[in-house]
């Protein structure tokens, strides 16, 4: 059997380790959630020899072949949509560091989501943001609940958008009723261009967050209603600065909803004890939560506003 250098040449393994490869996805487009580190890539491509010889052979894919190849589809370096069904997550999830293998321009190439007021705009490659921050996705799993979904890119009536998709199931727990935590999924993102200068911007010569959403849900209801989540310094793991929006449920319309900071309340001990601030905002995150509900959020914008 050929060596794995033999049976991949540079660009080939370029083309594996390239974001185009890292999330191809099916009909719908680039799906991504529980990104692959570059350990795991390394690895999977060491554990893909036997696919890579396949790729370029003539002879039938054994069944350690189909392994691999199954293998690789997990790690998200090749095919179908990849769901965060069993993510690690917690309500607003762990305090992020991007660690996908995808390629991204240099900082300096970036502006800041301050500096211009797009926080996303969907014109760079999924599933970077549009100042360089990278959107990621959460669920109630690790609290023991079953909530599941999925963030993808793909074109909603003439307006390519990021798709929040799942299905959101209620904590029945008396634990989780008492700390007051419920089932959700949840998009986020880190707000800060450079974290290793500082984890937070300030957005106080705003006057709060705008974003252009469109609704798919499956239910019969008019209205459906998300959360738009901040964290701050003041905020402990499970804390948020919460704000609700509702949205018609119809599929059809795109609205610009707005949101200004003095609806922002804080949930958590940390967040309760400090009033909300802009001036060191850390994260935001969409978030379908709290009941029951089959969820199709299209967000093809995301930013800030300011009334003048």
């Amino acid at each position: 059997m050929p060596s794995l250098m033999s049976a991949l040449t540079l660009s080939h393994i370029l083309l594996l380790l390239s974001p185009t490869t890292a999330f191809v996805g099916s009909n719908h487009g680039a799906s991504i959630m529980g990104r692959a580190t570059a350990t795991a890539t390394a690895t999977a491509i060491a554990t893909a020899t036997v696919t890579a010889t396949s790729l370029y052979s003539t002879k039938e894919p054994s069944q350690s072949d189909n392994r691999a190849m199954a293998f690789l589809r997990r790690k998200g370096l090749v095919g179908g949509s990849k769901d965060f069904t069993n993510v690690l997550g917690i309500d607003e999830g762990p305090a992020g560091k991007a660690t996908g293998s995808h390629m991204r321009k240099a900082v300096a190439a970036y502006q800041s989501c301050v500096v211009t007021g797009v926080i996303d705009d969907v014109s760079n490659d999924f599933p970077l943001t549009s100042f360089g921050g990278e959107w990621s996705g959460f669920s109630d799993r690790v609290m023991g609940g079953v909530s599941m979904g999925s963030l993808e890119r793909e074109v909603v009536q003439e307006r390519r958008c990021n798709v929040l998709r799942g299905n959101v199931v209620p904590l029945v727990g008396e634990k989780d009723k008492k700390a007051g935590r419920s089932g959700f999924i949840q998009m986020a993102t880190e707000l800060a261009l450079d974290p290793s200068v500082s984890r937070f911007v300030d957005a106080s010569e705003y006057d709060g967050i705008e974003l252009d959403v469109l609704c798919k849900g499956d239910s019969d209801a008019e209205m459906e209603t998300f959360n738009v989540h901040l964290k701050t310094p003041a905020c402990l793991t499970f804390d948020a600065y919460r704000s609700t929006f509702e949205v018609v449920n119809n599929g059809e319309e795109w609205d610009t909803v707005r949101i200004p900071w003095s609806d922002f309340v804080g949930y958590g001990k940390g967040a309760e004890s400090v009033d909300f601030s802009p001036s060191e905002l850390r994260r935001v995150g969409i978030v379908a939560i709290g009941r029951e509900m089959d969820v199709n959020l299209c967000v093809s914008r995301l930013g800030f506003y300011s009334v003048f």
